[in-house]
């Protein structure tokens, strides 16, 4: 069973919602494909920056995998 995560407005973030992060001066913005709280999931993932969990992760506007922690990003679907 997987733990719930929160983004950094205490909004709970699933899979598919789209969250938004800000990154080198602009943002990175993606709908969530996985929400990953187990350490050996996200070493197997391969996104980078996904090597300690809780992790989201997605593809962003530019077609990019990306990761990101919880309590940065923020859950635009919800807000």
């Amino acid at each position: 069973m997987s733990e719930e995560v929160q983004s950094k407005n205490g909004e709970a973030i699933e899979v598919g919602d789209t969250v938004e992060t800000p990154y080198r001066g602009g943002k990175h913005e993606f709908q969530v494909d996985k929400v990953i709280n187990d350490e050996g999931e996200a070493r197997d993932e391969g996104a980078k920056g996904a090597i300690k969990p809780p992790v989201v992760v997605g593809v962003d506007q530019n077609n990019k995998k990306v990761s990101h922690k919880p309590q940065t990003v923020t859950d635009v679907s919800k807000g």
